[in-house]
């Protein structure tokens, strides 16, 4: 499998290898081995969340505050969805910047969002389910909610007539008035995490974009 940092760091796309058949097809959708040597620390998981969404909806823009923060281990198992990765991370050289990928149920990709980083999705499809594995347990008081239609942000939703979105969502803050709130994650903090869980790894990877067969 592929495993490939995106513009934003923190962020990876993995792409795994499927192997189809006369019965269908299999495929990896994760790897600790891989997952460790290029990210630099193992995947730890103590929540896996599964979601549901007609056309239409936006869910997110949603982070988390750390300490602990929350890293999301996230696929489209039925579907195909647009997840867009929004830096909030304060002091970050690509703060307010967002990079959109697309999950679906072919091509069977993954993204890794490790923590402080924003991220929201919207079905390209009638309906899509999301499974997502995350490294803790939902606290509401560390949640970060930035709002989706943020004009300033200028997110690539899909063009719907009508849109579904949370009360908790639509009601978040922009970038720039969270901004002013301090509710932000601190990028400097974030790295600090990073390197942590790395040292904590006892060996952290060298090359962080890399092909597994």
């Amino acid at each position: 499998m592929w495993i490939e940092e995106l513009g934003i760091d923190g962020a990876f796309l993995i792409k795994p290898k499927i192997f189809p058949d006369e019965r269908g097809e299999f495929l990896e959708t994760f790897s600790e081995p891989v997952f460790r040597e290029v990210v630099g620390h193992p995947l730890r998981v103590a929540q896996v969340n599964c979601s549901r969404s007609r056309r239409g909806t936006i869910r997110g823009i949603h982070a988390f505050a750390l300490p602990p923060g929350q890293s999301r281990y996230i696929s489209c198992v039925r579907g195909e969805i647009v997840d867009v990765v929004v830096d909030v991370r304060v002091g970050s050289p690509t703060f307010g910047e967002w990079e959109p990928v697309r999950l679906d149920d072919r091509d069977r990709h993954g993204l890794y969002l490790a923590e402080g980083h924003g991220h929201a999705f919207a079905p390209l499809t009638d309906e899509a389910t999301v499974v997502y594995l995350c490294s803790s347990t939902y606290a509401p008081e560390k949640e970060i909610l930035v709002d989706p239609l943020d004009p300033e942000l200028g997110l690539p939703w899909p063009q719907e007539c009508e849109r579904f979105l949370s009360d908790k969502d639509r009601n978040a803050p922009s970038l720039r008035e969270a901004l002013e709130r301090g509710i932000l994650p601190d990028y400097a903090e974030c790295r600090a995490r990073y390197e942590e869980l790395c040292a904590d790894a006892g060996d952290v990877a060298s090359d962080r974009t890399r092909r597994y067969r």
